[in-house]
């Protein structure tokens, strides 16, 4: 009964604090639950709004949408989720917030592999795991996932906690590639050559690389073009590095997602599909290249500058929706190796 209580009162405080209410079901609104910091994708929206009329009402928040989302319930005013990996993706189907996305347009224009083949999800931009390498240190141009594990970086590997959704989703590919039992022993290897514990985020990598912590660090695109182009404070550490795509032996370099999500009860669903289409166009498509330095879905649309001097992305052809199947395994096995130990 207590536990009933305390889950009413979190649901009704939630419906008090949101700055979405159910009465936004008229014509002409959206609103979107996001894991983006709005001052990124504001501009989207904005730009949305002028192109269709409908207004887009935003709920911007670091963790627990989709819980969110669960406890307000049939009532939710949730149209639309965006999310920043994968993990965030998994998570909302599980606990069951989301509806398939029938639209065929975006069956058009994102790859099935950036789609769940029940529709419930649908990518709108990517981003990839790659290397921070030190320019000093560092004189190898190529470099493969499974070279991790090498016994020649002993010492020269830094990276973020394994349980980070990032790297999860990095550990997951290899074991829906691998299996389990080689994962393991990779990951294994992978602990063996580490500088140091894991910790920090993907920009201290680059610091910590930087000061000659370690030769090399683990990192997603955006974060390098991000400390180089709009932080002053963080850009030596960009300029102390360069970025490497690295592949898997046989196939290509891990992606993972900034995805959305049709949301179960969503009062305004002509809307939210019409916005859902509408990030996959390409003024969208460019925003988002432009302004988060991620990788478009939509072919033909220009990548970034900075982006684009990292070299030509070979994207890894494995389904994103098979990677999601291993998160739980990739889970398990980064604590059966005490891999932030």
């Amino acid at each position: 009964m207590i536990h009933f209580r305390a889950l009413a009162a979190a649901a009704a405080l939630l419906c008090l604090t949101s700055p979405i209410s159910t009465a936004s079901a008229e014509n002409g609104e959206v609103n979107v639950y996001t894991y983006r910091e709005t001052k990124l994708i504001q501009p989207l929206f904005d730009a949305f709004t002028k192109d269709t009329g409908i207004k887009v009402n935003v709920v911007s928040a670091s963790s627990g949408l989709e819980q969110r989302i669960k406890a307000e319930g049939a009532n939710s005013p949730a149209d639309v989720l965006l999310t920043v990996d994968i993990g965030r993706i998994d998570e909302a189907v599980q606990v069951g917030v989301t509806q398939p996305i029938k639209s065929e347009v975006i069956d058009k224009i994102v790859p099935a592999q950036y789609r769940d083949p029940d529709g419930h999800w649908a990518g709108i931009s990517m981003r990839a795991r790659v290397i921070y390498a030190s320019k000093d240190r560092v004189k190898q141009d190529a470099i493969t996932y499974e070279e991790l594990a090498d016994p020649k970086w002993k010492g020269k590997i830094c990276i973020r906690s394994g349980q980070h959704i990032y790297n999860n989703g990095l550990f997951a590919a290899y074991a829906a590639r691998y299996g389990e039992a080689k994962t393991e022993e990779w990951l294994r290897g992978v602990k063996a050559n580490l500088a140091q514990k894991p910790s920090g985020g993907d920009r201290e990598t680059a610091r910590d690389v930087a000061a000659g912590k370690c030769d090399i660090g683990i990192g997603n695109t955006y974060y390098w073009a991000l400390m180089m182009n709009n932080d002053p404070d963080k850009k030596a550490w960009a300029e102390a590095t360069r970025v490497i795509l690295p592949t898997f032996e046989g196939g290509g370099t891990h992606v993972n997602l900034s995805g959305v999500l049709l949301a179960k009860h969503a009062p305004n669903k002509a809307n939210a599909v019409k916005l859902i289409e509408w990030l996959a166009g390409e003024r969208a498509q460019q925003m988002y290249a432009d302004t988060n330095y991620e990788y478009p879905v939509r072919a033909g649309v220009a990548i970034n500058p900075t982006i684009a001097g990292y070299g030509k992305l070979n994207a890894d052809p494995l389904p994103i929706s098979k990677i999601s199947a291993n998160r739980k395994a990739a889970s398990t096995l980064v604590d059966k190796v005490g891999f932030d130990n």
